[in-house]
């Protein structure tokens, strides 16, 4: 009789997967910290530890700029870095104005400036990803960074002057802060605009 014919043994595949060891490299742990600062930096101000609650921001603060760089140098960047890393600058940044605004340390109409540009953004952003049922890839403009910058400085400015540390120049630095932003939601606005418009052919076919 023929010999029996022994099915062939299916290799398996190797997974191409994110591992979990990808996923926490060292940016998205410098983002999570950031993230895990944010309680803590409340609980500081609420019990008026206004000089250490500055230095967790400012530590904060330049995790958000070591962890970009980090990964666009060893090329870590990850899916969930690109979500998570703006979403903690975000809740940072929010976090400290309203609290800070509570305490009448920053004015309400900074405050006011400050939200209605982000939600300008992220309202644009989802009407736009809406019509044109596509990804549309988040590029910050130098005028988007700056604002940032100028908000860490406003954020910064409020905790040095509650702990008595710097008073100069205050005000210049948040009628610069508000001009900024304003330019910087006019531009997004722009630019969401110019998109809507090249696009416009391809949505209403």
């Amino acid at each position: 009789m023929p010999a029996s014919i022994q099915p062939a043994t299916v290799r398996s595949q190797p997974s191409r997967g994110v591992s979990f060891g990808q996923l926490l490299n060292i940016p998205n742990v410098l983002t999570l910290c950031r993230l895990v600062s944010i309680p803590i930096f409340l609980a500081l101000l609420n019990k008026n530890h206004f000089t250490a609650a500055l230095y967790l921001f400012t530590a904060s603060a330049l995790t958000d700029a070591l962890d970009g760089s980090l990964a666009r140098w060893f090329n870590w960047r990850t899916e969930l870095g690109a979500l998570l890393d703006p979403f903690a600058d975000k809740l940072l940044l929010l976090s400290a104005f309203v609290a800070l605004t509570f305490d009448d340390a920053i004015p309400g109409w900074l405050l006011g400036v400050v939200v209605i540009r982000d939600i300008v953004i992220v309202f644009g952003y989802f009407m736009l990803s809406f019509f044109s049922s596509e990804r549309i890839p988040v590029r910050p403009s130098y005028l988007g960074k700056a604002a940032t910058c100028f908000q860490l400085a406003c954020v910064i400015g409020a905790l040095a002057r509650l702990g008595s540390i710097w008073s100069h120049g205050w005000y210049a630095l948040l009628y610069a802060t508000v001009a900024v932003n304003a330019l910087s939601g006019l531009h997004y606005s722009y630019r969401g605009l110019v998109w809507l418009n090249s696009h416009e052919p391809e949505m209403f076919e």
